[in-house]
C-alpha cells in the first residue's frame, strides 16, 4: 500500500531542520516553563514532552499524565510555541485533542502492538493533525511501515517517522542501536514520508548527541526530536540523556546541514564506477556460485554432508584478516561472507536433494 501524504507543515528556520525539544517527562509546571521558556529563546519552534510515560518495570515515575495537559497548553500561550506529546491510547488521544495539542508522537512499545496501533487510528479517524510513528523496539521495518499504514488509513495525511533506535542485548556504545540501514530502506520506499531522528533514545548519553545529531544530517533526516530540560541532572526520568537548552542551541548551531538534491559530475562519475564494480561483483558471485555446485554434485556423489564446520571458520578467519588489511571492518566482511555461504549451502542442498 502506497501512504497517501501531505506535508506536516512543521515550522522550522532555513538553516536548521525541524527540531522537536522539551523534557522527557512534564515533571512540574515550574520545570516545563523554565524548560520552554529557555527553548523559546532560543529559537526553538515545537516543544515536546511526555506525560504518560510506560516505564519497563513498575514502581518508577510513569508521568504526570492529564494533570499536565494545562502545562503545555500554557507553553503554547505564552511562547507561541506548538506543542508534541506521546499517546498510547485512545483516552490518550481524546484528551489530547480537547486541550489543543499540536502534534502527536506515538511511541516503539505502542508501535510494535498491532492491536494498540489499529485503536489509535480509530481514534483518529476524522482528525487533521501530525502524527508521528516511532520504529518499534525490534528492528522489524514492515511492523514500522504497518503501523504507519494503519494510522494513515485512517485518514491521517500529514504523517512522518521517528527512527530511535532499535533495542539489543548486552553491553554497547549506543543505548539503542542505531541500524542505519533500516531507515534509509525506509526513505528508499517512502521518499515522500518525513523522518526525524531521536538522538537522545540512541544515545542514551547527552554527551552522543551531537554526533548523532550530525550523523542524522549527513544522512538525509528531515529533523530531530531532543529530550532538554533546563536541569538535566535533577530529571525525573531519563536524566543521563537530555541536555540543556544552551547545549541544545550549540549543537544545533554546529549542524551542517547537507544539500540532499544536488549532485555534481564528479560524484557521478564515482558512482558510475561504482556500477562497473558492482557489475563485476554480481560476474565474480555467479562464478562462485558455479563452483559450488560443482562441489555439490561432488558431495551428492560420494555421500558428503553440504556442511562443513572447518571450511566454513577458515573462511571467516582468512576474510576477515584480509578484510583489516584492506581498510575494512573484520565485522563487515563476515557478514557478506556469511551471506555468500548461506547461499552456497542452499544451492548445494537444492542439488544434493534432487
Amino acid at each position: 500500500m502506497e501512504l497517501n501524504l501531505q506535508p506536516l507543515h512543521l515550522p522550522s528556520d532555513n538553516e536548521r531542520p525541524i527540531v522537536m525539544a522539551g523534557p522527557c517527562s512534564a515533571e512540574t509546571e515550574a520545570q516545563v516553563m523554565q524548560t520552554a521558556q529557555a527553548l523559546a529563546r532560543k529559537g526553538c519552534h515545537i516543544f515536546r514532552a511526555g506525560l504518560w510515560k510506560p516505564r519497563t518495570k513498575p514502581g518508577g515515575f510513569e508521568g504526570q499524565g492529564q494533570k499536565a495537559l494545562p502545562w503545555l497548553k500554557r507553553v503554547k500561550e505564552e511562547t507561541g510555541m506548538l506543542i508534541a506529546t506521546e499517546v498510547a491510547t485512545p483516552q490518550h488521544v481524546e484528551l489530547c485533542l480537547k486541550h489543543s495539542i499540536d502534534v502527536l508522537w506515538i511511541g516503539a512499545r505502542t508501535t510494535a502492538n498491532p492491536f494498540a496501533m489499529q485503536a489509535l487510528a480509530d481514534s483518529l479517524h476524522g482528525v487533521d493533525i501530525p502524527v508521528l510513528v516511532k520504529n518499534p523496539v525490534n528492528p522489524d521495518l514492515e511492523l514500522w511501515i504497518g503501523s504507519m499504514e494503519r494510522i494513515n488509513r485512517a485518514g491521517i495525511r500529514r504523517l512522518g517517522a521517528i527512527h530511535r533506535g532499535f533495542s539489543s542485548y548486552g553491553g554497547k556504545i549506543y543505548r539503542n542501536s542505531p541500524m542505519w540501514q533500516i531507515p534509509l530502506e525506509l526513505r528508499r520506499r517512502i521518499p515522500a514520508l518525513p523522518i526525524l531522528c531521536d538522538p537522545s533514545h540512541i544515545g542514551g548519553r547527552r554527551e552522543l548527541i551531537a554526533p548523532l545529531c550530525q550523523q542524522a544530517m549527513d544522512l538525509g533526516f528531515d529533523g530531530l526530536i531532543v529530550e532538554t530540560h533546563h536541569t538535566p541532572d535533577q530529571a525525573w526520568s531519563d536524566a543521563q540523556q537530555q541536555v540543556t537548552p544552551d547545549r541544545l542551541d550549540v549543537i544545533l548551531s554546529h549542524l551542517v546541514v547537507r544539500d540532499k538534491q544536488q549532485t555534481v559530475e564528479a560524484i557521478d562519475q564515482l558512482r558510475r564506477q561504482i556500477d562497473d564494480l558492482d557489475n563485476q561483483l554480481i560476474e565474480l558471485l555467479s562464478n562462485r556460485m558455479r563452483i559450488c555446485r560443482e562441489i555439490g554434485r561432488y558431495k551428492r556423489e560420494h555421500n558428503i554432508t553440504v556442511f562443513q564446520a572447518s571450511r566454513y571458520n577458515e573462511i571467516l578467519e582468512k576474510r576477515g584478516a584480509q578484510a583489516t588489511r584492506c581498510d575494512m571492518s573484520a565485522e563487515f566482511v563476515a557478514t557478506v561472507f556469511e551471506n555468500v555461504h548461506q547461499e552456497s549451502v542452499r544451492q548445494q542442498m537444492k542439488i544434493i536433494n534432487q
